[in-house]
């Protein structure tokens, strides 16, 4: 048994909406270990996008209990949780969320900026986090001068740069077309299979069936939670 990095017991999120009581998240525990390759899915409103922001330390439980490697996250500070989310976890966005006025290497290098490495550090860890997802010779170009799926491969190269526990993604091939897609999927398994422990975010069954384990949520629940044979057999 892998050592569990994200530990989710019995966690509800509610929301305030006026008078009424809107539960995101009902009832949810769960578990993920150290390289696993997980898809979380489900509809639009039902918890996945509440939950992965509770894993991402982008929010916290209304009741139960969250450990990340280990610390439970309802007693962590302010400038704890922000510590966790730049050393700790390494997040992809659909819209790629780069500076358009720096290089690729400039925006692989942020993470490493809050996290106070010197300039020189800052740099060879960018180029070899961009070395490593493909992007060797386009370390020097703006966001513009390049396609979609080398500013994802960039969005890649800048959540592992700080070599995180998790690399979260939230609809990582929601802006590409479907050959690109498959390109970044390529990535992430690769990514699975060098050691590094992968969480996809999605409402897409084919993006999902891309993990090793797939966690279906609704309603603010865990509707399944099952092993993929086929990527399992192909791992």
């Amino acid at each position: 048994m892998s050592k569990t990095i994200i530990d989710i017991q019995k966690v509800q999120r509610a929301y305030r909406m006026g008078a009424e009581t809107v539960y995101a998240l009902r009832d949810v525990s769960l578990k993920i270990g150290e390289n696993e390759y997980v898809a979380i899915m489900g509809p639009s409103g039902s918890g996945k996008s509440t939950l992965m922001n509770i894993i991402g330390c982008l929010d916290t439980p209304s009741r139960g209990k969250y450990n990340f490697n280990g610390k439970d996250v309802g007693r962590m500070s302010d400038a704890d949780l922000a510590d966790v989310r730049n050393r700790e976890i390494g997040f992809v966005f659909q819209t790629f969320n780069l500076l358009p006025r720096y290089s690729a290497l400039k925006n692989v290098e942020l993470p490493l900026v809050y996290a106070g490495c010197s300039s020189s550090e800052r740099r060879e860890r960018a180029a070899e986090s961009l070395t490593r997802v493909g992007l060797a010779d386009r370390m020097d170009h703006k966001p513009n001068e390049l396609s979609g799926g080398q500013r994802q491969r960039v969005a890649i190269a800048r959540a592992l740069v700080t070599k995180p526990s998790i690399i979260l993604a939230d609809e990582p091939t929601g802006n590409l077309d479907t050959k690109t897609g498959e390109e970044i999927m390529n990535l992430f398994k690769e990514l699975w299979q060098n050691g590094n422990t992968v969480i996809l975010v999605t409402h897409e069954p084919d993006i999902a069936e891309k993990a090793r384990r797939i966690i279906r949520v609704r309603d603010g629940l865990v509707e399944s939670d099952i092993m993929n044979a086929q990527t399992a057999q192909a791992g």
